[in-house]
């Protein structure tokens, strides 16, 4: 039994779509309660087995709505077809299923589980028929790996609004929820078109509406409306009267109101007008004001930020050493938020006490790292800018590039290149890579990053102190070439001095204890942290661990102590040593010792440490030109004097060496805890 609902809220219940009885009412729509069209799901002989009705309004002056009503198939592996008798179309749809229905989603009828198709317009007859389990046998059911046969498949044509697909249908096997679903019909007059009908339309405010559907010029249906501003029966001669006659019913406030044929005018007085303009003008601006105020503070603070963090000093020193190096590069808060992804969590590379690098992407693909500090010392601004200035100009290949900075947030921003394989910490104490490197690497490594420093202490105008050497801050590109990193806490060393006072930073296990006792900060104490990076490279022990006795936490310590007692071979990292590099073992062994002295005087600079790493890897690559131990520590040293007279670049003495020149103009003294 169809349920039938008109727009003026009046009820009718219809027994059948072929019994539907002549409605002279108007609107021209109703409601009628849906009926359901359902598939066996079996098969007979290796068959899909198709079941078919249809739904018939010849007889009556409904059409099926084309725009409110869709045909709906629900099932897995379920195909629907509608087969309209007053139009040569055919149309359908098929909803399969994966066999565990992952893809189904509640609300969605776009394929999985339950799929629709729009219908012709006019049409009066339809045929659906629906066929289960069309894929069951075919060999697309193992492709797309579609459900197991499944048997609650319906078809129907159903109002959009009154039915709302749900995951659980394809297992209810019940149409009780569709059936309690409406379907829309458009009621029409017979078949004739609005010339036809003539006078059908009475009144003279009313008008003729054509109704076309189907094909050809015979299949047309007519329907009456009152004009705009009109109410009533147009179907009546007098069945359309003016809305308002008098104008009261439209009265507004204070407005005074006019009546005219099929329409209506109000006035009001002036304040009224002018109150009703200033309220719609506010409602109209207020999120523009709302906005442009907005952008304006973030333009404020950002300016704000920009002068505190020492932008125009940035702006007078990129000027000044305009042509001696790669500039310094402002980068705004807009380009660096683009490049994170406004600094999400998967684009964070490394965490520390200090601060968060970010990885990013400029527009142009250069591929970055954003250093994201805690805190800054306001007093030390200038010294900052300074810095910052001259770590930009250094170009060394084994020194991580500072690209430049953003000014415009509360704490700076620093951005350098990304070095992408990590750090030497990584590789050698995480136990997935543990012993993976080969000693050739890591002395390769040793190198690289002596080459480095010994460039930072005496090949720059101004000399610089990292002051936090250490294995997580020597990064790694994809061949093994060590790159030291993190220079946020190193100091600029004025080229008159040898040594400064200074408040003790570090890390624990790499710490100078000559440093940490008189806070006199020297290229010496880099030398004694690369010491620590020696032993780790050696033993793959980590710099501080409770795991050795309590008198040997310290990698230092116990480095020391084993070589004393002539230990090496038994602290060395497994499968390092063999007979061809057991003396080259020893030599670098017996560098970091001498790296390790507690007094800073009885260190080696780091381009003796240089000489000799670069002498030992030119000895390990040609055995042939090996010597004894006595001369080539005499060569060496020989070396190592020539080396002392040379007056403030690092000489390249070895073919597989290379230091690349730097010079500054004229530079200021600088000292400064830049941000990390």
């Amino acid at each position: 039994m169809f349920h039938a609902r008109l727009r003026n809220n009046l009820q009718c219940f219809l027994q059948s779509t072929q019994a539907i009885p002549t409605l002279r009412s108007y609107p021209s729509q109703v409601r009628v309660r849906n009926t359901v069209f359902s598939g066996t799901g079996f098969h007979r002989n290796g068959t899909p087995v198709s079941s078919v009705a249809s739904i018939i309004l010849t007889d009556t002056p409904f059409v099926l709505n084309n725009t409110a009503n869709k045909f709906t198939v629900i099932g897995c592996n379920s195909l629907g077809l509608l087969y309209p008798q007053d139009v040569n179309i055919t149309t359908g749809c098929l909803s399969v299923c994966n066999d565990k229905r992952r893809d189904v989603t509640s609300g969605h009828c776009s394929g999985l589980g339950c799929c629709q198709d729009s219908i012709p317009e006019g049409t009066r007859t339809i045929h659906v028929e629906i066929i289960e389990n069309l894929l069951d046998d075919s060999k697309i059911k193992d492709l797309y790996n579609v459900s197991t046969p499944h048997t609650c498949g319906y078809a129907f044509v159903v109002e959009q609004e009154s039915y709302r697909f749900e995951a659980s249908d394809l297992d209810r096997c019940s149409s009780s929820k569709i059936e309690s679903s409406s379907l829309v019909l458009d009621w029409v007059i017979g078949n004739e078109t609005c010339e036809a009908a003539g006078t059908s339309c009475k009144g003279m405010n009313s008008d003729c509406v054509g109704f076309g559907y189907g094909s050809g010029s015979t299949s047309r249906g007519y329907r009456c409306r009152c004009k705009d501003g009109y109410v009533g029966n147009p179907y009546l001669s007098s069945g359309c009267p003016d809305k308002d006659v008098d104008g009261q019913s439209h009265r507004q406030g204070n407005g005074t109101c006019s009546n005219s044929f099929g329409s209506y005018s109000c006035s009001f007085p002036l304040p009224v007008v002018l109150v009703f303009g200033c309220l719609l003008f506010v409602i109209l601006l207020a999120p523009s004001v709302y906005m442009c105020t907005k952008r304006r503070e973030l333009m404020n603070l950002k300016q704000k930020y920009f002068r505190q963090n020492g932008g125009f000093l940035l702006i007078q020193q990129i000027a000044f050493h305009e042509g001696s190096g790669e500039p310094t590069k402002i980068f705004t808060t807009q380009e660096l938020a683009e490049a994170t992804d406004d600094y999400a969590e998967s684009r964070v590379v490394g965490r520390g006490g200090s601060g968060t690098v970010y990885k990013g992407t400029l527009c142009n693909s250069r591929v970055i790292a954003v250093k994201k500090s805690r805190m800054v010392d306001r007093n030390r601004i200038n010294e900052f800018i300074n810095e910052v200035v001259v770590l930009t100009q250094i170009n060394h290949r084994n020194v991580v590039k500072l690209l430049g900075c953003c000014l415009e947030t509360e704490v700076p921003l620093l951005v350098y290149e990304y070095v992408p394989n990590e750090s030497l910490h990584y590789h050698i104490h995480n136990p997935s890579r543990r012993g993976l490197i080969p000693w050739e690497d890591r002395l390769r490594i040793a190198t690289g990053t002596a080459s480095a420093l010994a460039y930072l202490h005496s090949a720059v105008v101004v000399p610089i102190i990292h002051r936090d050497i250490k294995s997580s801050n020597i990064l790694l590109e994809d061949n093994y070439t060590a790159k030291v990193a993190d220079f946020g806490a190193s100091r600029l060393i004025p080229a008159d001095q040898s040594q400064i006072t200074t408040l003790v930073k570090g890390t624990l296990g790499y710490l100078d204890p000559e440093y940490f006792q008189t806070n006199r900060l020297t290229e010496k104490s880099d030398v004694y942290s690369f010491g620590v990076v020696l032993a780790e490279l050696l033993t793959g022990q980590l710099p501080v661990s409770s795991q050795r006795p309590e008198a040997q936490n310290n990698l230092s310590s116990y480095f020391i102590q084993a070589m004393q007692q002539g230990r090496l071979v038994q602290i060395l990292e497994p499968r390092l040593a063999n007979e061809r590099n057991i003396e080259q073992l020893e030599a670098i062994a017996d560098l970091a010792m001498r790296c390790l002295r507690l007094k800073g005087e009885e260190r080696p600079t780091m381009k003796e440490v240089v000489l000799e790493l670069a002498g030992s890897r030119r000895i390990y690559k040609h055995p042939w030109h090996q010597v004894n131990r006595e001369e080539t520590r005499f060569l060496l040293d020989e070396k190592r004097d020539i080396l002392r007279a040379e007056s403030s670049s690092v000489v390249n003495l070895y073919s597989d060496i290379s230091f690349e020149q730097y010079s500054i103009n004229s530079c200021g003294t600088f000292s400064m805890d830049l941000p990390r």
